[in-house]
């Protein structure tokens, strides 16, 4: 009998265009402590937030930081601009409802609010920032969203742009897929130059 086969999807990068709002988001912030936006930009594409705070403003008290980039990223989830990468309304909707699930770094209400402002289908299950203790390139948010699908590990196949998200996926025992990237990471299993070309291979894995 074929096992049934899980996606789990990165959103920003891999379904999601937005970088653009990213880089602004941390620019502002940067701004509003005095700070050269490209440099800490640089920082925060490597790091958590909170470890972001505590390398460019280590005097600084982490939760006004984190205050306030969460009400720059909610203002720009209200007044950005930003789109779906092409193919992934078709390839989320051809899925079934049950075998896939988003697994972001970011926030569940914000991923909600872009999916709706986009047309994006949502899955039963977000795994965000919130609900796990350790971030990617932690196995913990791959491993959290396959123990509430009822998945094993080796059942899954990841969809992830960044190589925090590939080494999040791999140290899960999962097969990892890389998209919207000019270049392979060098451990992925497959790598597609954008998430359309990889949407009947995705379709496939999950048919068995």
């Amino acid at each position: 009998m074929t096992s049934i086969k899980f996606v789990l999807f990165d959103v920003d990068g891999t379904l999601m265009d937005a970088v653009e709002n990213q880089r602004r988001v941390w620019h502002e912030w940067a701004a509003r402590y005095g700070l050269d936006g490209a440099e800490v930009y640089a920082t925060a594409l490597r790091t958590r937030p909170v470890e972001t705070f505590a390398e460019v403003v280590p005097d600084e008290d982490p939760d006004e930081c984190l205050a306030l980039l969460h009400a720059l990223e909610d203002e720009d989830v209200r007044t950005g601009s930003y789109e779906a990468f092409e193919g992934a309304a078709e390839l989320l909707h051809a899925l079934p409802a049950d075998r896939w699930a988003l697994v972001t770094s970011n926030y569940e209400h914000r991923v909600r609010g872009r999916f709706e402002r986009t047309g994006l289908p949502l899955p039963g299950l977000i795994v965000d920032a919130g609900s796990v203790a350790e971030g990617k390139p932690s196995p913990v948010p791959y491993l959290t969203a396959a123990e509430k699908l009822g998945a094993d590990p080796a059942e899954c196949l990841v969809i992830e742009d960044a190589p925090s998200g590939v080494r999040s996926g791999l140290a899960a025992g999962m097969t990892v897929w890389t998209v919207n990237t000019p270049a392979p990471h060098p451990e992925a299993h497959r790598h597609f130059l954008t998430l359309a070309e990889a949407a009947a291979e995705i379709l496939a894995y999950t048919r068995g």
